[in-house]
């Protein structure tokens, strides 16, 4: 896939060249990013992974007879009824198996291209935070694609295929590489958006809720007698050194991953429809372009259709998105150490 080699490519353009032991600017090194990056991919997806069954499952054609149910909960319990609890984790394998790489990269190259565009400058850098965001989710879509067509293609119901290794022969047999990537299109095109706001979304509330705290942190100092004012700015510089406080990580992650989820729900509609193409109807869209795709839903099937699976998919981004940032900041700590504390500062 040249799109492989181009994302690669753009890949190793924003690593430094000796990007094996690169330190960016909050201490971190790259590898250390790679690996918390790839911890808070696989906690966040297989955590989270029944509802997005769910989500796929209302988002797929039905087919004749099958019906859908608006409340995420009854849903996951007529699943349940008919399938088991296995039947919300079918094609859990693939998320597993591509989250972790996909995810490490994510991580890694949002911290490289944020470092690059001068967003750890002080003060609230959103433009370059944004840009950085939309890169790395790129970067990060190149792998995560065709795992996702692979993922769906399990959960939807009576899905025709015995298991991972299964669907994937299948799909490169009947319909070719091209199958797997028919969505990215369209996956950018949500995720780029959905990441942009998710990240500044995110730095933004960190900042205002950290702002709060440090606001009554400065209260209690300004008590204090003059004489200790050497040792109050001690403690406010390491009560702000240890910002990021995990509280302050999980509020501002849900707010943003709930908030991007639900704007780009039409986007998602498409690219369920793109990646289950052919799967239980012979209904084909002939295009991968987006706009054409998302008319013919609605004038076939009406305005509400683009907006299934909004819940779910709240659902499953809200807390995914404060696992995943709580996982990845706490995995930075740990792998680093309180010693690399001192460096950092967003």
């Amino acid at each position: 896939m040249d799109q492989h080699a181009q994302l690669r490519r753009t890949a190793d353009n924003l690593q430094t060249p000796e990007a094996s032991s690169s330190t960016i600017s909050d201490g971190r090194t790259f590898v250390a990013h790679m690996l918390a990056g790839a911890a808070a991919g696989i906690t966040e997806h297989t955590a989270m992974y029944p509802v997005d069954t769910i989500k796929t499952r209302m988002q797929a054609l039905s087919h004749p007879g099958q019906r859908l149910h608006g409340s995420v909960v009854r849903a996951l319990r007529a699943v349940v009824r008919r399938e088991g609890v296995a039947g919300l984790y079918r094609g859990v394998g693939a998320v597993a198996w591509g989250a972790g790489p996909a995810h490490a990269m994510y991580f890694a190259t949002y911290e490289q291209a944020k470092q690059l565009l001068g967003g750890n400058r002080a003060g609230y850098q959103w433009l370059p935070t944004a840009a950085a965001g939309a890169i790395a989710t790129i970067v990060n879509d190149g792998f995560m694609t065709p795992v996702d067509v692979v993922k769906q293609r399990l959960q939807v119901a009576h899905s025709p295929y015995k298991g991972l290794a299964d669907c994937t022969r299948q799909i490169l047999q009947h319909e070719g590489v091209g199958a797997l990537y028919k969505s990215y299109r369209t996956t950018v095109l949500m995720n780029v958006p959905f990441t942009a706001m998710h990240f500044s979304v995110y730095e933004a509330a960190k900042k205002w809720l950290l702002h709060v705290d440090n606001e009554e942190a400065e209260e209690r100092l300004s008590v204090q007698l003059v004489a200790d004012i050497e040792v109050a700015e001690e403690r406010l510089s390491v009560q702000l050194v240890a910002e990021e406080r995990l509280s302050v990580q999980l509020v501002a992650g849900g707010l943003a991953g709930g908030a991007a989820a639900a704007v780009t729900t039409p986007l998602d509609v498409v690219k369920t429809r793109l990646q289950t193409e052919g799967v239980h109807s012979s209904k084909r869209y002939g295009t991968t372009a987006v706009l054409p795709v998302l008319r013919r839903i609605i004038q076939e099937e009406g305005m509400a259709t683009i907006w299934r699976g909004m819940k779910p998919r709240v659902l499953f981004n809200a807390p995914a998105a404060a696992v995943s940032w709580g996982t990845y900041e706490t995995m930075k700590d740990l792998l680093l150490g309180p010693e690399a504390q001192g460096h950092h500062h967003h």
